[in-house]
């Protein structure tokens, strides 16, 4: 009988990942909603930007609840995995509140994301906002037909405060309902062309470590978000190379690449940039390629709406991401 459920559940998530379907979304934010913080991943080593986070946005007329585990530590992790898992439940959970606001990356998620229950988040959806390590819940939630958000996090509150201002009141507007529509300087590595489709994606490396797994979604017809930090160029060519094993690349319909941070430095040299490496890899299937989107590990990191279309214009002299209201 187990055996039989098993084989709905994988036809369900099967069925999601071959169909163009439409992603819940939650309800944008008003005066006096709740923002709950959690730590699903690393451990948090700056107390201080997660406090300034909370009052940075109550002062912008919400509630903010930081969940119980937060502030734990057990080696590499935000507490062990039982008491992260149980924060994350509590958040998914709550009837209430309106988002659920990473406290920051690392690694962790992974551990704890397969014993988590949906089923209440289903009844009361939320929106999940973070990046890196948290494409883990956005690749679940994207499988699952949620909406969530690529965006800055609480670590992310640090002097000097201008430089991560732009991002972070760019997050207020769109858990607010004010979608963006930005423009992109263009890179002469741009692949030009005009496409439209639900944006997907996060951390490469993230991305690539889900293959295989029930948190792998399929890319048919959407259009592609990647970036990455702190990986040798070889590296970064072995992880696209897998997402083109895959069909990541053959199936979508335009490809955005964010910020590449940090990358390390090879001995001997690996002889391409970091468009070169992506470009002698997508070049041949013809679809709209962006580089330089702001958003990714850098101060400037541009929120995006995951299981939302957008209208991506790719040109010679400019480009732009739209996003549909």
């Amino acid at each position: 009988m187990k055996s039989f459920f098993r084989l709905i559940f994988f036809f369900v998530i099967t069925t999601m990942n071959s169909q163009n379907i439409t992603f819940t979304q939650p309800s944008f934010l008003q005066q006096g909603d709740t923002i709950l913080i959690v730590a699903p991943a690393g451990i948090v080593k700056q107390p201080t930007a997660i406090e300034k986070a909370k009052e940075t946005f109550e002062n912008w007329g919400y509630t903010v609840i930081i969940g119980d585990a937060v502030f734990n530590e057990h080696y590499h992790f935000a507490g062990t995995d039982a008491q992260r898992k149980n924060d994350m439940q509590w958040a998914l959970d709550h009837p209430t509140a309106k988002a659920i606001w990473c406290a920051r990356g690392g690694y962790g998620s992974v551990r704890i994301v397969d014993d988590l229950d949906f089923s209440k988040f289903a009844k009361h959806p939320k929106w999940v906002v973070g990046y890196s390590d948290i494409t883990v819940f956005h690749n679940k939630l994207h499988n699952l037909g949620f909406q969530s958000i690529h965006a800055p996090m609480p670590i992310n509150f640090k002097e000097p405060w201008p430089a991560i201002d732009e991002s972070m009141q760019q997050l207020n507007y769109i858990l607010k309902g004010d979608l963006p529509n930005y423009s992109i300087p263009s890179n002469p590595y741009n692949q030009t062309g005009k496409v439209s489709g639900i944006v997907v994606g996060g951390n490469l490396t993230i991305l690539e470590n889900m293959i295989g797994t029930s948190t792998c979604f399929s890319t048919k017809d959407k259009i592609l978000f990647i970036e990455e930090i702190g990986e040798y160029k070889y590296h970064i060519d072995r992880l696209l190379r897998a997402l083109e094993r895959k069909g990541y690349f053959k199936d979508c319909a335009g490809l955005i690449l964010g910020d590449f941070t940090d990358t390390k430095q090879n001995y001997p040299e690996f002889g391409q940039s970091i468009e070169e490496i992506v470009l002698s890899i997508v070049e041949k299937y013809n679809i709209p390629v962006l580089f330089d989107f702001p958003a990714g590990h850098e101060d400037k990191n541009m929120g995006l709406i995951f299981g939302h279309e957008i209208l991506m214009t790719v040109g010679n002299n400019s480009s732009s991401v739209k996003f549909s209201n």
